[in-house]
């Protein structure tokens, strides 16, 4: 039964993944041609093959190893650094009750002010380098993972609680085997909302002040009108969501496997 449903599974999303594909090609099939016919101005879209040509130029010159080094360090940091301080004072706040209501309301109004246009400030006070960047990308995440970790610890259902109190756990096993294992997948979630936040805040902070990184390269390619090279950097920062997403996706299913198991387990029952 588990290896059919397995099976099953596996088809399915290879199926998925190659009408995602085929949909892909046939776009940039359809925007080629209607550029080359003269439909889309080429001075406004480009063609996919130009873009192409310019990103193997961008790479074979040594450029694009450099300025991804710059924006993808700057934004993996600002992801850790978020996630670690997003999770940390949310499991805090939640479990120290005085604390949480005191603070948490300060937060949630810092996080209703956009943080790019605080970009200018971060810049001003952490200078042009990489800690300015790191710090925007990060506070980009580390709200919305505090979020979502604070009040899906406070609105978990009790009797789970209560349940793990009546098997003799502490207090720290409650949290690290019942508490944060029930909230993992709003966490995730945030995280997975996260990803994108983090390259944001990574890259408008090199738009406004830097020396290199691909919010830099961009602004200074558009200021040529070098829409192949924007397009170029634009399609390399897809590429590196996707794969931080697929990354995640296996992480989600290594860390929520009992879900799996237990959705399992009762199909198993009930038939």
């Amino acid at each position: 039964m588990d290896m059919a449903t397995n099976r099953g599974r596996r088809n399915r999303a290879a199926v998925t993944a190659g009408v995602r594909y085929a949909i892909i090609f046939a776009l940039l099939a359809l925007w080629e041609y209607n550029t080359r016919i003269g439909v889309l101005n080429p001075f406004y879209t480009s063609y996919p093959s130009a873009i192409l040509a310019d990103l193997y130029e961008f790479t074979m010159s040594g450029e694009l190893a450099h300025h991804a080094s710059i924006t993808i360090g700057e934004a993996l940091s600002g992801l850790f650094f978020g996630t670690a301080f997003g999770v940390g004072f949310g499991v805090l706040f939640s479990q120290i009750k005085f604390l949480g209501s005191v603070i948490t309301p300060i937060l949630t109004a810092i996080a209703g002010i956009p943080q790019l246009t605080l970009s200018p400030l971060y810049i001003l006070w952490f200078g042009f380098g990489f800690k300015s960047k790191v710090i925007l990308a990060g506070m980009m995440v580390f709200f919305g993972v505090f979020g979502s970790t604070y009040n899906a610890i406070k609105n978990l259902d009790q009797r789970w609680i209560e349940a793990s109190s009546l098997l003799g756990a502490n207090a720290f096993q409650t949290l690290t085997l019942v508490v944060i294992p029930a909230c993992a997948p709003w966490i995730i979630s945030s995280i997975r909302s996260g990803i994108g936040s983090c390259m944001v805040g990574a890259i408008m902070g090199e738009y406004i002040g830097a020396s290199g990184g691909f919010g830099w390269m961009i602004s200074f390619a558009a200021s040529y009108f070098d829409l192949d090279r924007v397009l170029a950097c634009v399609l390399i920062l897809l590429v590196f969501n996707r794969t931080l997403n697929w990354v995640l996706d296996r992480l989600e299913g290594r860390i929520l496997h009992w879900r799996t198991e237990s959705n399992l387990s009762l199909k198993t029952a009930a038939d």
